[in-house]
C-alpha cells in the first residue's frame, strides 16, 4: 500500500511556478528562461507519475525512480522559497533604513545571490533531465488524476443473519423508517453514513432480508452504484434487480420505459450501496426516474460521505456507530475459532482482547484479524498481530485497510498530503482546527482557486471535506470552535499511505523523513538521524526534563536547514540556541510551556518567513525580541510575558497579524494603543491577564475584526465614556466571549454596537456584576448562539428579544433570577425566547 505523493507534490509545485506572483519573482530575478524549463520537464514527468504510482508496488526500480522525482520537486520547492525569502528581506530593507538594519540581514548581496541561485536551478534542471530520460525504460502512459481507476467494489442483497452481531437497535430503527405510513411529496430517503469497514452494508442487507420488510413492499431492488454513479448504468441494474431481465442493449428512451413497467403503481424499497456521487444534478435525475412507485416507497442510501448524505437524504442521516467492545469480542472469536473451540484456549482470548482494542468497533477490522489467525495456535502468531501496526499486517483486497484505501483513493490531491501528515500525531490526539491549519499552511499544503483567500478559511474547508468524509471525528463541541481526531483505524490508514514521508514513532529514522515526532524523555537523542536536511517538520518535547535540551537543539537547527515547521513544547530549555536564525524557510515556531526560557534570541527576528510564533505559556519570558516588527509575515502571535508594558514599534508594526492571543501575562496592564495598525487583524484573545486595566480604542477601527474572547481578567474595565463613542456602525465582529470580568456591569457598547448586523455568537459568563441586557440587544439580528452562564446579577432578558429570529441555540445557566422567568411556558420571559429552537436552561 506504498504512497509516494510524487503527483501531490509535483502538481503542487506547478501551480506556483505558473503563479502570477512566480512569474514576477522570476523576471525580477532574470530567471525567467529557467524557471521555464523546470515548469516543462517537471510537467512532463508529473504526466506520467500516476501511471508509476500504481505500477511502483511490482518495481523496486519503478519506486526508486519515484522516489528521486518527489525528491527533486521538492528541491524545486526549497528553490522557490529562497526567492521568497528574499523577496520579503527587500521588504524589510525597503521600510528601514541605516546600516544597523543591512548588518541584521547580513548576506543580502542581490548580486551573490542571483550568482548562487542561478547554479542552483542549472543543478535541478540537470537532475530533471535525468529522470526524465530514465522514465523511458519503464513505459509509462500519461494520466490525469480523473481517470485513476479506483478499484471497483461489488455487493448484493445476502447476509447470513446468525454472522451479524450488535445491530439489533440499528436494525430497529431502519424498520421502522421502512413501515411508517406518513409520505411526503418525494419519495422518503435515508442515508446510513460512517467510515469504510463500520457495517453499512450488512447493516442494510440484514432489514433487506427482514421478513416483515419482504412482506410489507411488493418490489425489493438491490443496486450497488459505480463510483461514476452513470445513469445508464444504473437504471440497467435496477431493471435486473427488479425483473431478472438484461437491458444492457437499450437506448435511455427504452430504459425509462421498462424501468416505469417495473416501478408502476408499486410500493418498492430500494438500497442504493456505496454511493460516492456528490453531484446533485446526477442524483436529481435519477431520483425523477423513480417517480413511479406507489405511496409507501423507500429508499435506503447507504455512503462514507456526509456530503452525500445531505444530497440525497430527505430526512436527517443515520450515523451508525461503532460495535461495542463486547460484540466486537463475540464477533472476533465466531471467526477466529470454531463453534466452542475458544474454552481450551484462554491464553488466545486474552490476547484476542488486545487484539480487538485496535479495531475500536470497526467491524470489518474486526473480521480481518478474526479471520487471518483462524488458521494459526500458535501464541507468538496471535501475539505478533496484536502488537503490530495495522498496516505492516498483509491484508486480502476485502479486508480493512483496502476497503479504508477506497475512500484515501477518493480524496482530491489537495488534500490526501494533508490527511496523511496528520499521522504524525499520536492515535489519541485531539486537533484543534486552529492548531492544525497553521501547521498546514507552514507545510505549504494549502491550495485555494482564488488568490488572496485566507488560510485560515481554505484550511477550514479542507477539515470540513475531511469531517465530511469520515477521515475525521467531531469530539467535541466548544462554544466557539471544535475538537476532532482521527479513528484508530483510519490514522493507521494515514501511516500507511505516508510510509516515509512521516514518523510518529520515536525510533530511528532515515533521511527520508519528512515530519518527525520525538520525545527527548523516552528516547536518546542519538536515535535521531544523522542526516535530517530533508525534514520539514520536527516535533520535539521534553516533559521530564532528562536531556541537555539546548545543545541538542542547536545541533538539531544546524542539520535540518530546511525546516517549516518547530515545535518544542515542554522542554526544558532555558535559552532558544542563536542559530536559529539560519532557518530560512521556517514558517512556524512553537515554544508553549517551556517555563525555563527567559528571552528568545534577538536573531530570531531574521525569520522573515516565519508566520506563527507561538510562546503560549512561556512564564519566565521577561521581554519580547526587541526587533520583532522585523517578522513582517507573521500571521499567528501567542504571547506569554512577564512585562509591565508592551515596547513602541513592536508588535504594532506586524501588519500581516490575523491572530493575537496574550495568555497569562502577569503583570501586562496596558496592550498597544496603535492597534489600529494591525489593519488585518481577525481575531484577538485576552486570558489571565489579571492587571491589565484597558483595551485600546483603536479595536473599533479595525476593518476586518471578528473575535474577541475575553476571559479572567479582574481589573480590566471595559466601560468608555459617551463622548467618546465616535463609530456606531460599519463593524465587523462576528464572536464574542466575556467572562471572569468582575467591573463589567453591562456590555461593552464601544465594542458591540458597531455590529448589530454582524455578531453571530455571544458568551457571557462568569460576570458576577451584570446587572441588565441593554435596550439595544434586539438590533442583533444576526446571533445565532447566546450563552448565558454564572452571571447572577442577571434579573431579565431585554425587550424585544423575540426580534431575535436568526437565534437558534440558547444557553442559560448558573443564573439564579433570570433562570426563573425563562422556564418554557410559565417563565415571564418565555415569549421573549419561545421561538429558538434549541434552548437549553440549567
Amino acid at each position: 500500500m506504498a504512497e509516494s505523493f510524487a503527483f501531490e507534490i509535483a502538481a503542487k509545485v506547478l501551480e506556483k511556478l505558473g503563479s502570477a506572483a512566480y512569474e514576477r519573482i522570476s523576471l525580477a530575478w532574470g530567471v525567467r528562461e529557467e524557471f521555464e524549463k523546470l515548469k516543462l520537464t517537471l510537467a512532463v514527468i508529473g504526466a506520467v507519475v500516476l501511471d508509476a504510482e500504481q505500477q511502483q508496488a511490482c518495481s523496486q526500480e519503478l519506486s526508486l525512480w519515484l522516489q528521486r522525482f518527489k525528491d527533486a520537486c521538492y528541491d524545486v520547492e526549497d528553490l522557490i522559497d529562497e526567492f521568497e525569502i528574499q523577496e520579503l528581506r527587500r521588504q524589510v530593507l525597503e521600510r528601514s533604513t541605516g546600516s544597523k538594519v543591512r548588518h541584521f540581514f547580513f548576506g543580502s548581496n542581490p548580486l551573490a545571490f542571483r550568482f548562487m541561485m542561478g547554479n542552483k536551478i542549472k543543478k535541478a534542471n540537470e537532475m530533471l533531465d535525468e529522470i526524465a530520460a530514465n522514465k523511458a525504460k519503464f513505459h509509462l502512459t500519461p494520466k490525469h488524476e480523473t481517470n485513476v481507476i479506483h478499484r471497483e467494489r461489488e455487493t448484493y442483497s445476502f447476509v447470513k443473519t446468525s454472522s451479524v452481531i450488535g445491530r439489533d437497535e440499528a436494525k430497529q430503527h431502519l424498520v421502522n423508517f421502512l413501515m411508517d405510513p406518513t409520505d411526503g411529496e418525494d419519495i422518503p430517503v435515508l442515508p446510513i453514513v460512517g467510515i469504510g469497514g463500520i457495517g453499512k452494508t450488512t447493516l442494510a442487507q440484514l432489514v433487506f432480508n427482514e421478513e416483515s420488510v419482504k412482506s410489507h413492499f411488493e418490489l425489493r431492488i438491490w443496486v450497488c452504484v459505480t463510483e461514476d454513479f452513470d445513469v445508464k448504468q444504473l437504471m440497467i441494474k435496477i431493471i435486473k434487480s427488479a425483473n431478472g431481465r438484461e437491458s444492457k442493449d437499450m437506448n435511455k428512451e427504452e430504459l425509462h420505459k421498462a424501468l416505469q413497467d417495473c416501478l408502476n403503481g408499486k410500493r418498492f424499497f430500494m438500497v442504493l450501496d456505496d454511493v460516492w456521487n456528490e453531484d446533485k444534478k446526477k442524483w436529481s435525475e435519477l431520483k425523477d426516474l423513480l417517480c413511479g412507485g406507489a405511496q409507501g416507497s423507500r429508499i435506503i442510501v447507504t455512503t462514507r460521505s456526509r456530503k452525500v448524505a445531505t444530497i440525497t437524504g430527505t430526512i436527517p442521516p443515520y450515523d451508525l456507530e461503532h460495535l461495542s467492545d463486547e460484540n466486537c469480542l463475540s464477533l472476533f472469536l465466531k471467526l477466529a475459532f470454531k463453534e466452542g473451540e475458544e474454552k481450551q484456549h484462554d491464553n488466545l482470548v486474552r490476547i484476542g482482547e488486545g487484539i480487538v482494542q485496535k479495531c475500536k468497533g470497526v467491524a470489518l477490522a474486526v473480521k480481518t484479524l478474526g479471520s487471518l489467525l483462524c488458521s494459526t495456535r500458535v501464541q507468538h502468531d496471535w501475539e505478533l498481530v496484536r502488537d503490530s501496526e495495522l498496516w505492516k499486517l498483509k491484508q486480502e483486497e476485502n479486508d480493512i485497510l483496502p476497503a479504508l484505501k477506497l475512500s484515501y483513493d477518493h480524496l482530491p490531491w489537495y488534500l490526501k498530503q494533508c490527511f496523511a501528515f496528520c499521522s504524525v500525531f499520536p492515535k489519541d490526539f485531539e486537533f484543534n482546527p486552529l492548531y492544525l491549519i497553521s501547521l498546514w499552511t507552514a507545510n505549504g499544503f494549502l491550495q485555494s482557486p482564488y488568490e488572496n483567500e485566507e488560510p485560515k478559511d481554505i484550511g477550514n474547508r479542507y477539515i470540513q471535506e475531511l469531517l465530511s468524509r469520515s477521515f475525521f471525528q467531531q469530539v467535541e463541541d466548544k462554544i466557539f470552535t471544535f475538537t476532532f481526531k482521527m479513528h484508530d483505524l483510519v490514522h493507521d490508514l494515514a501511516l500507511s499511505v505516508a510510509q516515509n514521508e512521516v514518523n510518529p514513532c520515536n525510533h530511528y529514522s532515515t533521511g527520508n523523513v519528512r515530519h518527525l515526532r520525538f520525545d527527548l524523555s523516552k528516547q536518546d537523542a542519538s536515535q535521531l538521524a544523522n542526516n535530517l536536511n530533508r525534514l520539514q517538520s520536527l516535533f520535539l518535547s521534553d516533559k521530564e526534563g532528562k536531556a541537555d535540551s539546548e545543545s541538542l537543539i542547536a545541533e538539531v537547527i544546524s542539520r535540518s536547514k530546511h525546516l517549516r515547521v518547530l515545535g518544542m513544547s515542554k522542554c526544558s530549555f532555558e535559552q532558544l540556541p542563536n542559530n536559529i536564525r539560519y532557518l530560512k524557510q521556517l514558517r512556524y515556531l512553537s515554544l508553549v510551556d517551556n517555563g525555563n526560557i527567559k528571552r528568545l534570541p534577538n536573531s530570531i527576528c531574521n525569520l522573515q518567513s516565519l508566520q506563527t510564533l507561538d510562546l503560549g505559556g512561556c512564564r519566565g519570558i521577561e521581554e519580547l525580541p526587541k526587533d520583532i516588527r522585523y517578522l513582517i509575515s507573521l500571521r499567528e502571535l501567542r504571547v506569554t510575558t512577564k512585562q509591565t508594558r508592551l515596547q513602541e514599534n513592536g508588535i504594532s508594526c506586524l501588519t500581516s497579524l490575523r491572530i493575537l492571543s496574550f495568555f497569562e501575562c502577569e503583570n501586562l496592564e496596558n496592550l498597544f494603543e496603535d492597534i489600529q495598525n494591525l489593519t488585518a487583524l481577525r481575531e484577538l484573545y485576552i486570558y489571565e491577564c489579571h492587571n491589565l486595566v484597558s483595551l485600546p480604542q483603536g479595536l473599533k477601527y479595525l476593518p476586518t475584526f471578528e473575535n474577541l474572547s475575553i476571559l479572567n481578567c479582574e481589573k480590566l474595565d471595559l466601560t468608555m465614556e459617551e463622548l467618546e463613542l465616535e463609530k456606531e456602525e460599519g463593524g465587523s465582529l462576528r464572536k464574542l466571549r466575556i467572562g471572569g470580568v468582575p467591573k463589567l456591569e453591562s456590555l461593552p457598547r464601544w465594542i458591540l454596537l458597531g455590529s448589530t448586523q454582524t455578531l453571530q455568537h455571544l458568551c457571557i459568563r462568569k460576570l458576577e456584576n451584570l446587572c441588565t441586557l441593554p435596550t439595544w440587544f434586539q438590533h442583533f439580528t444576526s446571533l445565532q448562539n447566546l450563552y448565558i452562564i454564572n452571571c447572577p446579577k442577571l434579573s431579565c432578558l431585554s425587550e424585544g428579544m423575540q426580534h431575535l429570529t436568526a437565534l437558534k441555540r440558547l444557553r442559560i445557566g448558573g443564573c439564579p433570577k433570570l433562570n426563573k422567568r425563562c422556564i418554557e411556558e410559565t417563565g415571564e420571559d418565555w415569549p421573549k425566547i419561545a421561538h429558538v429552537p434549541d434552548f437549553l436552561l440549567w
